[in-house]
């Protein structure tokens, strides 16, 4: 097996609370320069500047898990990641479906846009990303493992945003595939305090917004190679992949 060094929580140009120094070519060349081998790209309720992403770290054979971070209607924070570009496309649908009509205001909150390989603008987004969808956590978790993505629960042991702040507990009939965590707490605390299993899969991210938290917190991921069929297996540690535990 080979170990490979991620990072599966960065938010680009797009997601308001972004630095616009958060383009493609220069959340790659961060990434190279942090020694990562896959990164995830996160953005708040969007996903329409993954392809561009993966476009860029393409040519300097870095590898992109496309995702999302998900708002859900308790207003938990919740990453999805998914195999192709056609079934991202597809839950993109179900974000447009269910985002509320909430106007960006850029001076306000920050600018919303998609830019090129040359950080020409191609898109604006007009509704506010950072809202809340009109759907709950059990629904989102619902039609991620529909498309065979994975669903992981966002930095669940922040105070704001998360699992546990905004519902108190971890719900034995949420199907997580994972948990995110910061550097705050430690696994084996975390596990105990909210009653998981002893084997309850957690990854570290940076949940970067600027260029140097790229790859501040990262996973280490046990696997024969970066493609997302043995991302699947080592969250579930089958055929000797796994997440090792730090």
């Amino acid at each position: 097996m080979n170990v490979y060094k991620a990072d599966l929580h960065i938010h680009t140009i797009l997601s308001p609370c972004a630095s616009l120094e958060m383009s493609p070519k220069n959340i790659v060349q961060r990434a190279l320069e942090q020694n990562l081998d896959i990164i995830g790209i996160t953005d708040h309720n969007s996903t329409l500047q993954c392809e561009i992403v993966i476009k860029e770290a393409l040519k300097e054979g870095l590898k992109v898990y496309p995702g999302v971070e998900v708002t859900t209607k308790e207003e938990i924070h919740c990453l999805a990641y998914f195999s192709s570009l056609n079934d991202l496309s597809e839950f993109q649908t179900y974000l447009d479906q269910y985002m509320p009509n909430i106007k960006n205001d850029p001076k306000l909150f920050g600018y919303q846009v998609v830019v090129d390989e040359n950080e020409n603008i191609v898109y604006e987004e007009d509704k506010l990303l950072i809202s809340a969808l009109q759907i709950g956590i059990d629904k989102v978790e619902q039609l991620v493992h529909e498309l065979n993505g994975i669903f992981i629960p966002a930095h669940v042991n922040k105070s704001k945003n998360s699992l546990i702040s905004q519902l108190g507990f971890v719900p034995s009939t949420l199907k997580a595939d994972a948990f995110e965590i910061t550097k705050q707490t430690d696994n084996q605390s975390f596990i105990s305090q909210n009653r998981l299993k002893s084997d309850t899969v957690i990854l570290r991210n940076s949940d970067a917004h600027m260029l140097e938290q790229i790859g501040e917190n990262v996973t280490f991921l046990s696997m024969e190679s970066v493609e997302f069929s043995e991302f699947s297996l080592a969250l579930n540690s089958l055929s000797g992949r796994k997440v090792i535990l730090q």
